[in-house]
């Protein structure tokens, strides 16, 4: 099932329109331990009307260097998104792929030569360095959303006062 549940600990997808169930927007944690750490990133999906019997297309909205991913259109180089589908998979469980690459990026099939000569040459320094600077640049100012089971008490006071209709001066 689909989760627009901001707690589902990496992945957070929801329909991009009210109008499509073909387009989604869904945004990432980067994975601990890489390069990726501390970022979220969006990213756009399109299904096309026959799926799942096609894969979905995923593109990343927020730059992201990374061997996979085309540095200019966000395109994401991923043999589950072609070749490899299975309808039995979901649009989580093909954000969490992403995931996966992210973490271990294939330097034989890049979409970025940069970052693949990079990682291809074992020149692994500078990789992470860039990725990190394009992660601290691009993916760290986006807020993953939060649940009402986590809001602060101070904003459980202000629903609750809205619930009651009281508001504040700005008529929130």
């Amino acid at each position: 099932a689909l989760s627009g549940d901001p707690d589902d600990a990496d992945v957070y997808l929801r329909p991009s329109s009210p109008d499509s169930v073909l387009r989604w927007t869904a945004l990432l944690k980067g994975p601990a331990d890489t390069p990726y750490e501390g970022g979220v990133f969006q990213t756009q999906i399109r299904c096309d009307s026959d799926y799942p019997l096609a894969p979905p297309s995923i593109t990343f909205v927020t730059k992201v260097f990374h061997p996979n991913v085309h540095f200019r259109t966000g395109d994401v180089c991923l043999d589950i998104l072609k070749k490899e589908w299975s309808p039995a998979w979901g649009l989580q469980a093909a954000c969490r792929a992403v995931l996966a690459l992210l973490s271990d990026p294939d330097a034989d099939s890049p979409l970025n030569c940069d970052a693949g000569n990079m990682v291809r040459n074992g020149d692994m320094t500078a990789f992470r360095t860039t990725a990190r600077m394009y992660t601290v640049e691009n993916a760290m100012f986006i807020d993953w959303p939060s649940s009402k089971k986590s809001a602060s008490g101070k904003e459980k006071k202000r629903s609750a006062g809205r619930a009651n209709g009281v508001g504040d001066k700005a008529g929130l």
